[in-house]
Parts: structure tokens; sequence; C-alpha cells
């Protein structure tokens, strides 16, 4: 296992665990998302920078449009609960409640 290898793969895994184990605020789940977003998308990028070929070339500007979706949804989501609830924490919400 390279170092940058291993780098990637330890930022997205505490990210991934940032997301499991610290779920009081939905802002700082949004973050660790766009964490491992992030690590994906640089780990793409060097895949396809490595393997010298312009058939994955368009991976990377995909994710990323992807991960842009994802956050704009994601900020919707934050300011209309924190709208409603008044507060982003995620013990407040209850699905049952909708």
């Amino acid at each position: 296992m390279t170092p940058t290898h291993f780098a990637f793969s330890s930022t997205f895994l505490l990210g991934l665990a940032g997301l499991a184990f610290h779920r009081t605020h939905l802002l700082s789940a949004l973050l660790c998302l766009e964490g491992m977003m992030l690590s994906l998308f640089i780990a793409l990028s060097l895949w396809t920078l490595q393997l010298d070929t312009t058939n994955f070339s368009a991976s990377p500007m995909l994710l990323l449009a992807f991960s842009a979706c994802e956050a704009s949804a994601g900020l919707a989501l934050l300011v209309a609960t924190a709208r409603t609830h008044g507060t982003d924490r995620l013990q407040s919400l209850n699905l049952l409640q909708c």
C-alpha cells in the first residue's frame, strides 16, 4: 500500500467514522459527507492520472458534480430544518411527525 493510497483511505474512513459516531448536528454530518466526497474525488483523480488513459477522465468531474448537488441539497435541508424546528440537532428530528 503506497502512502498516498493509505492517506486517502484513512481520510475516507475518518469521515465515515465521524458520520457514524458524531451525529449530534446536521451540519457536522454534512461536513463529514463532504470530507468523504473530497477524498474520493482526489483519489479518483490520481487514479485516472496514473492510468494514463482518457477513458476515465470524465469520472472525477462527474463525481464532483454529484458532490455539489449533494452539498446543495444538504444545505437546503439544513435551512429547512433550522426554520421549522429551530435547531439543527439530529435528536430533535422525528420521522414519525413529518
